[in-house]
């Protein structure tokens, strides 16, 4: 019986996985966001009773709806994988790796490329971060806009938002994380490209 998916693929996603995982890790010892379905779940969780990985998984369940509508059941269930481990995995990364201190500006740059790779990762083997790279897949699909930009400009909302919570100093350090993100995935990734 073959199984439902190779190495090649399980490797990369759990790497992709990991390593936005990772970059929430960055955001939150900075007290920093960024855009996507994760930084307004980090924004939400700074504001409600309730850790990131609970926000991150309620946020991104519509986006899983989305994804079986338009993306396959293949592409969803490994998306409603990579969701559960960073759900869990930050949190549990969180207990081993501690951060005594980090200047914004770096935690932002290390969490921008932190999640840029993982995303760019994740969309090579044919999975997402549950969210918005979901929707910004279906319009590059079907409009050629890339990914990486659409995703810009949600992040501009989430960060208007950000502007009721955050000082702003620490909405500058998170802008530049985010366009560090959102520029590796323009720069490296092609829809074809797998």
């Amino acid at each position: 019986m073959k199984s439902p998916i190779s190495f090649y693929d399980a490797q990369g996603i759990l790497f992709g996985a990991f390593m936005m995982s990772l970059s929430v890790i960055f955001l939150e010892q900075a007290g920093l966001v960024t855009g996507q379905t994760a930084g307004l779940s980090i924004l939400l969780s700074y504001l409600l009773p309730f850790g990131f990985g609970t926000v991150f998984f309620a946020v991104s369940l519509p986006f899983l709806v989305l994804s079986l509508a338009r993306r396959g059941i293949a592409f969803t269930l490994r998306t409603l994988f990579v969701v559960a481990c960073i759900s869990l995995g930050t949190p549990l990364l969180s207990d081993f790796i501690v951060i005594e201190r980090v200047h914004p500006l770096f935690g932002a740059a290390l969490a921008g490329a932190c999640a840029g790779v993982g995303l760019i990762a994740l969309f090579r083997h044919n999975a997402s971060a549950g969210g918005l790279g979901v929707l910004a897949l279906v319009v590059e699909e079907r409009t050629g806009f890339k990914a990486g930009w659409f995703q810009m400009c949600f992040d501009a909302a989430v960060f208007l938002a950000a502007c009721f919570v955050l000082a702003p100093e620490q909405i500058l350090y998170s802008f530049v994380g985010a366009a560090i993100l959102n520029a590796l995935i323009a720069w490296n990734f092609r829809i074809g490209q797998r």
